[in-house]
């Protein structure tokens, strides 16, 4: 799940300087610059795409301005791969994966709290008795509205 990253990969002239344009804007107005993943900190989609690219030994640094990322390769690599990870940036599943078991929290013994039902009358049935005395009242003046005019 999630929206895969539109991707288009610009060369540069300049060797081992590689531009990615996606259509997600990173940064907002300023320029960020990388250059080692404790560089990269917090939560945002910049620092985080940053540390990931970082991560992967070819990259020396990088600069996002925008929807622009450029990236200096280390000498001898190339960006083979680093589009793949732009665009799946923000996919947090994807086929193949198993999805993480939901687990039911157990409830305690005791039910529901006591000011819920507290003033459930006399032989109200369980499900009334979930329901506060406010909705309950309400719900008989508007059904007695209802049928005054009905």
């Amino acid at each position: 799940m999630g929206q895969p990253v539109a991707v288009v990969v610009k060369q540069s002239p300049t060797p081992g300087l590689v531009r990615f344009e996606a259509n997600r804007n990173l940064t907002g107005m300023g320029h960020e610059t990388f250059r080692t993943a404790a560089d990269a900190v917090g939560p945002r989609p910049a620092a985080s795409l940053a540390r990931t690219l970082l991560a992967t030994g070819h990259v020396q640094r990088v600069h996002m301005f925008g929807n622009i990322i450029t990236v200096d390769l280390l000498k001898g690599y190339t960006a083979d791969g680093l589009a793949d990870i732009v665009r799946d940036m923000y996919q947090y599943w994807k086929p193949g994966m198993v999805p993480p078991a939901l687990v039911e929290p157990v409830a305690e013994e005791g039910g529901a709290p006591a000011a819920v039902g507290a003033a459930a009358p006399a032989g109200a049935s369980a499900y009334e008795q979930l329901i506060p005395a406010t909705l309950r009242d309400r719900s008989a003046a508007a059904l007695a509205k209802w049928q005054a005019n009905h």
